[in-house]
C-alpha cells in the first residue's frame, strides 16, 4: 500500500467576475460634496433657484446615499466633523443657512427649500429629522447667531409639520442642558413656534410624542422644579409655555395622587391617614378642592367589582359610599365642590347603565351624611345640572327635592316667629 498523498481535486473552468450591482460601492461623498457646492455657487443667494437645483439634481445625486451631507452643506455650508466644526478638505459655501441673515424672513425662505426638497423626495424625511437631531447635539460648537438661525428654522419647520416634536430629545443631553444652552435655545423655539402656531397646536405636537411631560429636563436637576421654569419662560415673553408645562406638572402631581389613592383603599388604611395624605398633597400641588372631590369620587368608584345587576348594584354602591362618606365630607368644605361631587355623580350613574335607577339613594345617602347640603342640592336640581340623563335624573330627584323645599320653608317660618 503506498504512503503517497492523493492530490486534492480543484475546480477547473471559467472563472465568473463579481457583478458590478453586488459590488459594495465606497463611501466617498467628496464628489458629491463638489457638486452640490457648485450647484449652490451658481444659484447664489436666489433660493428659487437653490430649490430648482435641487430637485433636478436628486435625479443624478444620491440624495438617500449622502443625506447627511446634504443636509449638511444646505445648513452650515460643507460637512459637519463630531462636535459641529466644519471639515477642512473639502471645498465649501456661503450659500447656507448659518450664512444667511438673521431674520424671520430670510429663515421662512430658507424653510421652505427645506419643505420643498423633502415633500419631493419623501426618502429624505427620516435623514432630515436624524440631522436635525444631530445639529442640536452639536450646537455648543456654534456661534451664538448659527443657534439663533437654527432655533429659528427648528420652530418655523416644527410648525409646518416638516420635522416631529421628537427632534427635541437632543435637547436633554446632559452637557447641553448643564450649560444652559438647552433652555435658551429651546426659548428661541418656541417663540418661531408659537409666531406660526397657537399654544394648542404646540401643546398638540408635544403631547403626540411625549414630549408634553419632560420640558423641566431643559434644566439641571437642581433646578428642575416648575417655579424656575415659570420664571425662566415668563421672563423670556413666553408665558403659554411656563402655564402649558404648570398645567402639565399638575396632571402628572395629579396622576399620582390618584393612583396612591387607590392603592391606600386597597390596602384599607385608615381614613383619617388617607385625609391626611391627601390634605398635604393638595397643599404641596396647589390642587383646587373641586379638582381634589372629582379624584376622590372617581378613585372610590374603580375600588369595587361591581355587580352585574341592577338591583345589587345599587345596594353594593350604598355600602361603599357609607364607608367612605367622611373621605368625602372632608372635601366638601365649600358649595362649589359639593356641586361638582352632585355632577360627577350624575355622570357616573349616567355612563355606567346599571346606576341609572341608583342616582337618587346616593344623593340622598350624602345629604344624610352631611357630605352634600341641601342649598347644594337644590342649585343642582334648578339650574346647575348636567344634560346627561336631565329627564331622568330630575324625576328621580321631584320628590326628594319638593320635600327639603317645605322644610326649608318651614324653618324659615320658625326663624321668623323667632326674631319678632
Amino acid at each position: 500500500m503506498s504512503n503517497q498523498r492523493q492530490p486534492k481535486p480543484t475546480l477547473t473552468g471559467q472563472r465568473f467576475k463579481t457583478r458590478k450591482r453586488d459590488e459594495k460601492e465606497k463611501f466617498d461623498p467628496s464628489q458629491f460634496q463638489e457638486s452640490i457646492v457648485q450647484g449652490l455657487n451658481d444659484s447664489g443667494t436666489d433660493l428659487e433657484a437653490v430649490a430648482k437645483f435641487l430637485d433636478a439634481s436628486g435625479a443624478k445625486l444620491d440624495y438617500r446615499r449622502y443625506a447627511e451631507t446634504l443636509f449638511d452643506i444646505l445648513v452650515a455650508g460643507g460637512m459637519l466633523a463630531p462636535g459641529g466644526t466644519l471639515s477642512d478638505d473639502m471645498t465649501c459655501t456661503e450659500f447656507c443657512l448659518f450664512k444667511a441673515q438673521e431674520d424671520m424672513e430670510t429663515m421662512l425662505a430658507y424653510a421652505q427649500v427645506f419643505h420643498k426638497l423633502i415633500r419631493r423626495y419623501k426618502y429624505l424625511e427620516k435623514g432630515f429629522e436624524e440631522e436635525i437631531k444631530k445639529l442640536l447635539l452639536f450646537l455648543k460648537g456654534f456661534t451664538e447667531s448659527e443657534r439663533n438661525k437654527l432655533a429659528m428654522l427648528t420652530g418655523i419647520l416644527l410648525a409646518n409639520g416638516s420635522i416631529s416634536a421628537s427632534i427635541l430629545s437632543s435637547l436633554f443631553n446632559e452637557n447641553l442642558v448643564k450649560e444652559g444652552v438647552s433652555a435658551c435655545f429651546a426659548v428661541k423655539v418656541f417663540k418661531t413656534w408659537l409666531a406660526e402656531k397657537d399654544i394648542n397646536s404646540v401643546a398638540g405636537s408635544l403631547r403626540k410624542v411625549g414630549m408634553d411631560n419632560r420640558l423641566m429636563e431643559l434644566f439641571p436637576a437642581n433646578k428642575r422644579s416648575c417655579e424656575h421654569f415659570s420664571k425662566y419662560f415668563t421672563d423670556a415673553g413666553l408665558k403659554e409655555i411656563s402655564d402649558f408645562a404648570r398645567n402639565q406638572q399638575s396632571i402628572g402631581a395629579r396622576k399620582e395622587l390618584q393612583k396612591e389613592l387607590q392603592d391606600q383603599m386597597a390596602r384599607g388604611d385608615p381614613l383619617k391617614d388617607i385625609i391626611t395624605y391627601i390634605r398635604e398633597e393638595t397643599s404641596k400641588n396647589n390642587i383646587s378642592e373641586q379638582t381634589m372631590i372629582s379624584l376622590i369620587w372617581s378613585s372610590v368608584m374603580s375600588s369595587v367589582e361591581w355587580n352585574k345587576k341592577e338591583e345589587l348594584v345599587t345596594e353594593q354602591a350604598i355600602k361603599l359610599l357609607k364607608q367612605y362618606s367622611p373621605l368625602l365630607k372632608a372635601f366638601t368644605s365649600q358649595g362649589l365642590s359639593e356641586l361638582t361631587l352632585l355632577l360627577k355623580i350624575q355622570e357616573y350613574c349616567y355612563d355606567n347603565i346599571h346606576f341609572m335607577k341608583a342616582f337618587q339613594k346616593i344623593v340622598v345617602l350624602l345629604y344624610k351624611a352631611d357630605v352634600l347640603s341641601e342649598e347644594a342640592i337644590l342649585k343642582w336640581y334648578n339650574d346647575a345640572h348636567l344634560a346627561k340623563g336631565k329627564s331622568v335624573f330630575l324625576e328621580q330627584m321631584k320628590k326628594f327635592v319638593e320635600w327639603l323645599k317645605n322644610k326649608t320653608t318651614e324653618i324659615n317660618n320658625l326663624l321668623y316667629l323667632f326674631i319678632h
